[in-house]
C-alpha cells in the first residue's frame, strides 16, 4: 500500500521538479532526511522525475492527488535544502480519482499526528451525519473545507489531474482553489 508523498524541489527559475516517495507520507520523516548530503533522502525519494518545470499552483491542481498522496514536501535546494511539509487531506467521500477536492495543511513531525487525528475525526463525524441524513454531502464538504481553513490554516484546492487546465475560467464559475486569508501557499514571495 505505502504512504505516498509528492516531493517538489524548487529550481532557480521558481518552478519545481516533482519526485515520488512511496513511504514519505507515513510520519513526515523526509523533513529531516532530505539535506545537502542526502537530497533524495538516501533513496526514500525516487530519482526519476514525475514532472519538471511545474508552477507552484499547478503542483496542487495537476499533480497532488488528494485521495492518493498523504504528504507534500517543498524543498529549497538553494537554501541548504530547507524542507516544508504539508499533510494532504482528502475532502470528499466518493471513491473516484478523476477529480477531487483536497487541502494541504502545513505540518511538523512533532504536531503531525494531531493534525491527522483531528482531520480523520472531523471527517468521520461529518460522514456519519451525511449517512444519517442530517447533512447533505455538499454541506458536509463545505463545513469540512471551512474547518480545515479556519482551524488548521489550510489551503483547499481542486485536483483535476490535467496539466493544461487553466486555474480560472472566463466566467469565474469554476473554482480550482481557495484559501484562508492567512494562507501563504499562493504567495510565492515568501520563497524569494
Amino acid at each position: 500500500m505505502g504512504h505516498r508523498a509528492l516531493v517538489a524541489y524548487r529550481r532557480p527559475d521558481r518552478l519545481y521538479d516533482l519526485r515520488y516517495s512511496h513511504w514519505g507520507g507515513q510520519d513526515l520523516a523526509l523533513v529531516d532526511a532530505i539535506g545537502p548530503e542526502t537530497p533524495l533522502a538516501d533513496g526514500a525519494v525516487e530519482a526519476p522525475l514525475l514532472a519538471d518545470s511545474v508552477a507552484r499552483d499547478r503542483i496542487l491542481t495537476a499533480h497532488l492527488e488528494p485521495c492518493i498522496h498523504e504528504a507534500l514536501y517543498l524543498v529549497r535546494p538553494g537554501e541548504n535544502y530547507t524542507v516544508t511539509a504539508y499533510r494532504v487531506c482528502w475532502l470528499e467521500w466518493a471513491d473516484g480519482r478523476e477529480e477531487g477536492r483536497g487541502a494541504i495543511v502545513e505540518s511538523e513531525s512533532a504536531t503531525d499526528r494531531a493534525v491527522e487525528t483531528w482531520f480523520r475525526a472531523t471527517k468521520t463525524v461529518l460522514g456519519d451525519l451525511v449517512e444519517m441524513g442530517a447533512l447533505s454531502r455538499r454541506s458536509a464538504q463545505a463545513y469540512l473545507e471551512s474547518r480545515v481553513c479556519e482551524d488548521e490554516d489550510g489551503t483547499v484546492y481542486t485536483y483535476s489531474g490535467e496539466e493544461t487546465i487553466d486555474s480560472s475560467t472566463e466566467n469565474g464559475s469554476e473554482r480550482t482553489h481557495s484559501r484562508h486569508p492567512q494562507s501563504e501557499w499562493f504567495d510565492d514571495e515568501e520563497w524569494e
